[in-house]
């Protein structure tokens, strides 16, 4: 092999550069089994399956293009609903479901109401449309928002909204606190 011969302007800038340089007195390494991470559980996948309570379809009545629909879980005051209705919560999150098929819709509700249900909201907007392309004026999206809602444990009441926010065409649902929200702000005093 030919040793390189490299200009001595070259050499010491070189040396500038690098700094104070320490020579290295062990050429052994030793080897050292590494700790590994510990292992930790993976998340498991949340069925929102899970957040709906089967009841049967009959009991609920179908609704039309400009019906009104209301719903109130067992248990609660009906000035809750009221206040609902008069804008009393504040939004927190809104949600637009119209022009979707059932199917994606679905999807897209349980998401987003465990989402909201997570982060602590209280009051939602779901917007899911008049209706007006479906046959015999039976909305179908409206109608399974009615079904899907009245079924979902964490909504404990919902009512069509007033027309500045989509009147018929969507709706406020109140939502029940997740457990690590209940507790706060109720201080005795």
């Amino acid at each position: 092999m030919v040793k390189k011969t490299v200009p001595s302007k070259d050499s010491e800038l070189f040396r500038l550069s690098i700094g104070k340089v320490d020579p290295v007195k062990k050429d052994k390494v030793s080897l050292k089994k590494e700790e590994r991470p510990k292992p930790f559980p993976k998340s498991q996948a949340i069925d929102m399956e899970d957040h709906l309570i089967s009841t049967s379809e009959t009991d609920i009545e179908k609704v039309s293009l400009e019906d009104i629909m209301s719903f109130l879980a067992p248990g609660l005051q009906k000035n809750i609903l009221k206040k609902l209705r008069q804008g009393y919560f504040d939004l927190n999150a809104e949600i637009d479901l119209h022009g979707l098929n059932s199917a994606e819709a679905k999807r897209q509700l349980l998401n987003f109401l465990h989402g909201c249900v997570e982060d602590g909201f209280r009051c939602v907007l779901i917007v899911h449309g008049k209706g007006y392309r479906s046959p015999d004026n039976h909305p179908i999206l409206k109608n399974n928002l009615n079904l899907w809602l009245r079924q979902h444990k964490d909504v404990q009441a919902f009512c069509s909204a007033p027309p500045k926010h989509g009147g018929t065409g969507a709706l406020f649902a109140l939502l029940q606190l997740s457990d690590k929200y209940d507790s706060q702000g109720d201080t005795e005093y």
